[in-house]
Formats: structure tokens, sequence, C-alpha cells
């Protein structure tokens, strides 16, 4: 088991009940770093964290909604986050760093102290309304989880798709949660014109694996059966295997695939563990407190699909990895993919139904 060296002597890193993250690890732009000085008691630092830290939403006023991407191995180039930060705490989250630019930490701030974006739905509407907007797929659920518990009463995501549904524009969701069945009401019609697609992410089937992982996220179960409802609407849907986590979840690769086909999937992608920045020394912490006798079998195996090294962004390599290992998974994908005839047939989403909408009592367009 992972511990720290702290005044009072030796602390052993423990899991915090319904979190992710065991720390606040400074994030990198801090010309301070944190260090430990209390004592454990009941599974938290009693100097530093409470033992059950609350969530708080800081409601912010965003200037900009798009973001574009560049990346040569992401199939999309624009994305809207509804979120800073994301409760579901998953430990692996490529995301975490980027609540540095915060001033917060990748660790706990991360997956505790959350910005909403309660203008998303004008600032979108006022993009996609400008002159010379060329329309491609906006990709929902990029960098954090668009229906992340407190959507349920926020509501952002769901005010995002009524102006995309306004301006028939069309939208790719991809998510952890089952609250994406809430809107059907609003994927349905536009799946009827080939405007709206969502990925389920389900790294394992395991709950008490999903429960460490991931522990705020819909259990694995529960995602299948929303890859079940949502088929059953007509909205076409594909599952996600990310990530691949070697030697704790890539035994259940096959198997989340033929349970998601088995309830209606036509698609399917998967994406190795990324350990970038910050998320690195989090997920070793996360690992030693959770599965300390497979610690060394896991980063082993992750640095021999990223040649020696924890990570490696490189384009092209970073999503599937390279090596003997990261071969093997990518034939079991294929094999696997063939067998279920996912990925058999994809029909793209549609950016020719894209206008404007004509505001109530507005102008007739000239031409």
């Amino acid at each position: 088991m992972s511990s720290v060296r702290t005044p009072r002597g030796i602390i052993p890193i423990m899991p915090l009940k319904g979190r992710g993250a065991t720390s606040n690890r400074s994030p990198r732009f801090e010309a301070w770093a944190r260090e430990i000085d209390g004592e454990f008691v009941d599974g938290a630092l009693s100097d530093e964290l409470p033992p059950n830290p609350r969530t708080s939403v800081t409601e912010t006023t965003a200037r900009t909604i798009i973001s574009r991407n560049q990346s040569p191995d992401v199939p999309f180039d624009q994305s809207v986050n509804p979120y800073q930060g994301c409760e579901h705490g998953c430990i692996y989250c490529y995301a975490r760093p980027t609540h540095a630019y915060l001033g917060l930490s990748p660790g706990l701030d991360f997956e505790t102290r959350l910005h909403a974006k309660t203008n998303a739905a004008e600032l979108l509407a006022g993009e996609l309304g400008k002159h010379g907007y060329v329309p491609s797929v906006i990709a929902l659920g990029a960098n954090t989880d668009p229906y992340q518990p407190v959507e349920r009463r926020l509501e952002i995501t769901r005010s995002i798709l009524r102006v995309l549904g306004d301006f028939n524009h069309p939208v790719s969701i991809t998510t952890k949660s089952a609250l994406v069945e809430r809107d059907i009401d609003l994927l349905q019609p536009m799946a009827e014109k080939r405007l709206a697609r969502v990925f389920l992410s389900v790294t394992t089937l395991d709950h008490d694996i999903a429960r460490r992982l991931e522990p705020r996220a819909s259990a694995p179960a529960r995602r299948i059966e929303a890859v079940r409802t949502l088929a059953a609407a007509g909205i076409p849907v594909g599952v996600l295997v990310a990530p691949v986590v070697p030697a704790l979840t890539d035994h259940d690769l096959e198997a989340v695939l033929e349970a998601a086909r088995d309830a209606g999937a036509d698609s399917a992608a998967y994406i190795i563990l990324r350990l970038p920045l910050e998320v690195r020394d989090l997920f070793v912490d996360w690992l030693e407190a959770n599965y300390p006798l497979r610690a060394r079998h896991v980063l082993s195996l992750v640095q021999q699909m990223r040649d020696g090294k924890d990570n490696d962004s490189t384009f092209g390599d970073r999503m599937r990895g390279t090596g003997k290992f990261a071969e093997l998974i990518s034939q079991r994908f294929a094999i696997a993919c063939r067998r279920l005839r996912l990925n058999a047939r994809s029909l793209p989403l549609d950016t020719s139904l894209f206008a404007v909408p004509r505001p109530p009592g507005g102008q007739l367009a000239l031409f």
C-alpha cells in the first residue's frame, strides 16, 4: 500500500469512499507544493481532507463555448463542454490536468469543485448563428461528462441539445451516465434526421472494479441498459471501451462488446489507458491503495505499451499504444467486432440540414 512520510510519521494512502482520487496533489503551475501534516482518521487525513469531501458547484459565465480540435486521432473537430471538473471521479480521466488552469488540484478538487457554464446554450446559439459558420459534428463529452450528477439539476446539456435541434445541427454524445435517457425526447427526432448519435463508455462489467475506478458514474449494468433504451428509441448507439487498463479491465473487452451488441449497439471503439501529467501520480496512488498486489504488473504493462514510459502523447500512438500487448488488444478488439458485426455499417451524421432558425416574427430570408 502506498504511503507518505509526514512530520507525524508514515501515513498510508487509503481510498476515500465515493471518490476516485486519494489526495489533492498540487497542480503543476503552483509555486508551492502541499505537504501532508495530519493523522489518518476514518479513511481521510484529518488536517488535509474531510472524511467525506462535499461537492461544490460554481456557476460561471463562459466567454466562448465551442472548442476547436486539430488532433488527427480524434474523430471530431469541435466540441462543447458544459462543465469543468467531473463528479464521476474516474481516476484515469485525462481531463484532470485541466483543473490546474483554474488554480485547483487535478485530484479531489477535480471531482468536488465543479464549474458549470450556465450560459452555454445562449453562447452556442450565438456562435451557430454567425455568418459564415460551417457546420460539422459537435462532440458532447469530449472532456468532462455532460451527464454527470449535477446535470440532473442544472440541465445545461439538455438546453444545449435544444439549441442543436433548433439549428438541425449534428451532435455526438459520449457519457458514462444513464441520465442520457432523460433526453430521449430531444434525441429521438434528431436521430430520425441523422443528427444524433450516443456512445456509452463502459470500462468493465465488474461492478466492484467500476465502483473503485469510476465511483460516481452509473453502474456498468445500468449503462448497458441505457444502450438498450436508446436503441429501442431508434437512436444510433455505440459502446466505447475506455480506457482499457492492462491486468485490471482488459480481460473484459470482449464481454463488454458482446453485452453492448446484445443491447442494441451497432458500433464500438476503445482507448488504451493514458496517464498524462498529474494523472500518472494520482493513478499510481489509487492503484496502490486499491490493488496493491497488481500495481507493479499494471504499471509494467502500461510502460510496455508506451515505449518504456508511463505516457506517450504522440498522435497516432496515444490512443492505442505500441508494442506486443497493444497489438494483442487491437487484434482482440478487431476479431470481436467482426464476430459481433459491430462497425459493419455506420451512416455519418448529416450536416446538410443545418439552418439558422428564423426568430418568431422575424424577416424571411431573401434567398
